[in-house]
């Protein structure tokens, strides 16, 4: 492998030249990645990983088609966006032509947290209204107006909420306010919406846009309840506002059986505005804005042109269209129904096994694993789920831990990841679960349903030991652990199970 630098040296000039809130995956024992294809990864020495985790290499790391098509039109031309040139249009077309008729304008971008700036500008601009409701533990960029947006950030820093946010509970049927057994939980749950929109009003304020992942994936790969955008559509309508799907994460087919998931909650629901990102150039930097010729003419009546140097640009563009393309030829959507159908059957298997997992929830190649301590009383497995994370990477397989316990395994894979991957990963995922199990008592009897109380108990004593090793205690703010993200101090069960 060529290298520039030892794995050390590497380290060290991240630590001296890189800002210390930019975090790396594994952080008391990171990987350094040096080439990649398909849905594996190598790092220096030549050890293969199994990527379950990187969404942004939607068709696959390197594919040969997205090379190609990015090296023809780099050696002919790239500008900016204000020269004519048929891929940017081209794109367009074919992007408008897999969203429903009525969004037909696009706006482009080069990330995800851009194209969500850009939405509630549009959003603002319609009529005029300022007020945004968002989700709890939501995140939707890393702009300043995001993280004004974005309860999963400035929850855990030093920021207030802004008069004009409103947070409404996330739909969440395993952990959140109304559950499964609710008669109603979309309604329920919507009408939390429609009381935040009658206290703004009472308050004298205006609704511009309620915003939302058409499937919350930092929150923890949560799934809405049939008919809750529905609901929440129609109070935001009635308020003026306009529903802005965010699709950064889970689009392009991610959920196999629809092109956008939020097409999975029937075709008499349409968000006003949709935005897209990382997996729209498979690693290359591009995003979309994608709206109504109404809100895009309101937007323009203001008179400020809107310009974006490389937003759309010839290579993009390009690469853009070969992702398209490759979707299409590999018929990679229905790969993400086979191969997510047979996953989510493999893990509900593990389910009935393994106490530590409470709840297998997702859709096509978008799937969480929320662990418990306790399944009658749901007590995430914070350190349970770190520990677990760290020992699929010595077995060579990349998963990572989110959520607001940062207790959900997500996988969210290349979408060429086959059934051989799913079962491989899944064994690795059983021989640790067991070992775990066994090393904090827990009970080896099968979970025959969540109505059997089953509990995963820590001693006591190893939870204070925890505690003073550094490592977080569940109830308190769990910030410092993202995706892998922990102290050098690593927890006690790192030290104490082997597997």
């Amino acid at each position: 492998m060529c290298e520039l630098y030892s794995k050390r040296d590497t380290l060290a000039l991240r630590r001296k030249h890189i800002g210390p809130s930019c975090k790396v995956f594994f952080a008391a024992d990171p990987i350094k990645i040096v080439r990649a294809q398909q849905q594996y990864m190598f790092d220096e020495r030549g050890e293969q990983y199994l990527d379950c985790i990187n969404n942004v290499a939607h068709v696959g790391h390197c594919h040969p088609e997205v090379v190609k098509a990015a090296l023809k039109q780099m050696e002919l031309l790239n500008t900016n966006s204000r020269f004519l040139h048929d891929n940017m249009v081209e794109y367009a077309r074919r992007l408008s032509a897999t969203l429903p008729d009525r969004l037909s304008v696009c706006y482009f971008t080069n990330s995800g947290s851009e194209a969500n700036d850009l939405a509630l500008r549009l959003a603002r601009q319609f009529r005029g209204h300022q007020d945004v409701i968002t989700l709890d533990h939501a995140y939707h960029g890393h702009l300043s107006s995001l993280i004004e947006i974005s309860p999963y950030k400035f929850q855990k820093g030093k920021d207030v909420k802004k008069e004009f946010v409103h947070v409404a509970p996330t739909p969440d049927t395993y952990r959140g306010k109304y559950r499964e057994d609710h008669a109603d939980p979309a309604g329920a749950y919507a009408d939390e919406v429609k009381k935040i929109i009658e206290e703004a009003h009472n308050s004298g304020r205006k609704i511009a846009a309620f915003i939302a992942e058409s499937m919350q994936s930092c929150g923890g790969q949560i799934i809405p309840p049939a008919g809750y955008f529905q609901k929440v559509a129609e109070y935001v309508h009635r308020a003026g506002g306009v529903f802005v799907a965010d699709e950064v994460q889970v689009g392009f087919g991610r959920v196999g059986k629809h092109f956008w998931s939020f097409q999975m909650h029937g075709e008499d629901f349409v968000p006003d505005i949709v935005t897209m990102g990382k997996p729209m150039g498979n690693g290359h930097p591009m995003a979309c804005v994608v709206t109504t010729r109404e809100i895009a003419e309101a937007f323009s009546s203001s008179g400020m042109e809107y310009f974006n140097t490389y937003g759309g640009n010839p290579v993009s563009s390009a690469i853009g269209l070969a992702v398209l393309n490759i979707i299409e030829n590999e018929d990679l959507q229905g790969n993400a129904t086979r191969v997510g159908d047979y996953l989510t059957e493999l893990l509900n298997k593990q389910k009935a096994k393994h106490t530590l997992i409470g709840d297998i929830r997702g859709i096509g190649l978008f799937i969480g694993i929320d662990l418990v301590k306790d399944h009658q009383k749901r007590t995430p497995a914070t350190d349970e789920a770190q520990h677990i994370i760290y020992k699929m990477k010595e077995k060579r397989v990349l998963l990572s831990a989110d959520g607001p316990h940062r207790n959900v395994l997500k996988i969210k894979p290349p979408m060429c990841f086959t059934e051989e991957d799913a079962k491989f990963m899944v064994d690795q995922l059983d021989e640790i679960l067991t070992v775990v199990e066994e090393a904090i008592g827990a009970k080896s009897e099968s979970v025959a349903s969540d109505n059997t109380p089953c509990r995963t108990k820590m001693p006591s004593e190893a939870h204070a030991e925890m505690l003073s090793e550094g490592t977080s205690d569940p109830r308190e703010n769990p910030s410092r652990k993202r995706n892998g993200l922990c102290t050098d101090k690593h927890s006690l069960l790192s030290k104490r199970l082997k597997t």
